[in-house]
């Protein structure tokens, strides 16, 4: 098996610099969800023929299982595969995708495969009750396929035809190299069809098979931003679906996002607004409150989440409690009940097990051992405007709201700051340490008065 993909269309109803088929769905380009699908079925060669915005194509999706083949003009479907056949050998078969078409499932893409075997041509087809626009599948009496009519070459007995092409096929290498060599482009479009090929097959007597997808959404193509929403709503809408089947509890499953790939374990909540990207795994238990936002981050069993919370890159241990507007960024682990809480910033510090941090704080490069409580309005101040430094709090340490801790320096074991400290000093275990200015109280003093 081979595998081509036609990815050099300009997409000028995208309106936007960003070439078509690098669009999003789920914050991957549609190219790549086609990439994902055409690899599941381990092609001998993979071909990608691209064009507009090509250097920009390949950039964001240059692999080494790739080829890639340059249409400089677009001149239509069937020019663009023959810019892919030298880079194919007349071995076995070639199957032509989309990269504007990224939800068609691999399991379809295989019975494609299948039924196309070795020596015949196979075509995806779908029927659609509202068939404008797709070319036209014409059977024979028989039921036997005789061509594809592109619409706007159609009579209106053709139209009326409900069976379309997909443009999705499967063909024999050698036989599709010769039919691409034949192809002319005197139609409506001045374009070399692919569709063309299927009249050929027939006079040169190779049996042609159709297979159909499980689900029409597999075969929608996006032209524009409207249809690119409509897609991303199908796709949200079937990741949810699975999440369903797999005992997770989602209390609107219309509104979720997950923008990469989302591991659950059992019993898992997630109310509503909650976006995943990258990799996220959620333990046994975990639930997640309102409008979160997780990018590759691991939670650990029973940890609650409380609403408007943004974690990035980040591990958090079993048991904890975070948030409601807790920010955790990349470098930050946290043990087992650890508590984070609201307008708290973690950023690339370890906190160990049943240590809390309730309000206000900022915890960046710390290391902070177990069963430490970091008051309100504490400040690891990490940075001199050149270079970062560490913080270190030992186990069972108390740090009284409103502390700034100068790194680099270290508060040993047990320690107390006293709320209001600026510690510039190591501070020793077991001990208070003051770093506050002394207070006075001025008698008779007046407060200024505004002036007439």
């Amino acid at each position: 098996m081979q595998i081509t993909i036609l990815a050099a269309g300009q997409g000028k109803r995208m309106n936007s610099r960003l070439p078509k088929v690098l669009q999003p769905v789920a914050r991957k380009a549609m190219l790549a969800h086609v990439l994902d699908a055409a690899r599941a079925l381990q092609p001998a060669t993979l071909c990608v023929v691209y064009g507009h915005g090509g250097e920009q194509v390949r950039a964001a999706l240059s692999a080494p299982d790739i080829v890639w083949a340059e249409q400089a003009q677009q001149l239509g479907t069937g020019h663009a595969v023959q810019q892919a056949m030298p880079w194919l050998s007349d071995d076995g078969a070639v199957m032509v995708l989309y990269g504007d078409v990224p939800l068609t499932r691999a399991a379809t893409l295989q019975a494609l495969a299948e039924a196309a075997g070795t020596d015949r041509l196979a075509l995806l087809t779908v029927d659609l009750a509202e068939p404008k626009g797709y070319g036209r599948i014409v059977r024979d009496a028989a039921g036997r396929v005789q061509s594809i009519v592109e619409e706007k070459d159609a009579d209106a007995a053709i139209r009326a035809i409900r069976e379309v092409n997909t443009g999705i096929l499967c063909a024999p290498a050698a036989r599709l190299r010769g039919w691409l060599s034949r192809l002319q482009n005197n139609n409506a479009q001045g374009e070399f069809y692919l569709t063309d090929v299927i009249a050929m097959a027939v006079a040169d007597g190779v049996e042609i098979v159709t297979q159909q997808p499980a689900h029409e959404w597999e075969v929608l193509g996006v032209n524009n931003k409207t249809q690119l929403a409509e897609l991303e709503r199908i796709h949200q809408r079937n990741l949810a679906g699975a999440l369903l089947e797999a005992g997770v509890t989602l209390l609107d499953p219309a509104r979720i996002d997950i923008r990469g790939e989302l591991v659950c374990g059992r019993d898992v909540e997630i109310d509503v607004g909650c976006v995943f990207e990258g990799r996220v795994e959620l333990g046994d238990g975990v639930k997640i409150g309102a409008n979160c936002v997780l990018q590759d981050v691991k939670v650990g069993e029973g940890t609650v989440i409380k609403p408007f919370c943004h974690f990035e890159s980040a591990e958090i241990g079993a048991a904890g409690v975070l948030g409601p507007f807790a920010r955790l960024r990349p470098g930050t682990v946290l043990g087992e009940d650890v508590h984070v809480g609201n307008f708290v910033e973690v950023k690339n510090s370890q906190i160990a097990a049943h240590t809390k941090a309730n309000h206000l704080a900022y915890i960046g490069d710390a290391t902070i051992g177990s069963r430490v409580n970091v008051g309100a309005g504490v400040i690891t101040c990490n940075y001199d405007g050149v270079n970062k430094f560490r913080t270190v709090i030992e186990d069972d340490a108390f740090i009284g709201s409103d502390s700034q801790l100068v790194a680099p320096v270290t508060v040993g074991r047990g320690a107390t700051i006293g709320a209001g400290t600026t510690l510039t000093q190591n501070a020793p275990a077991d001990a208070l340490t003051l770093g506050r200015s002394r207070q006075l109280s001025l008698t008779g003093w007046q407060r200024p008065v505004k002036k007439k």
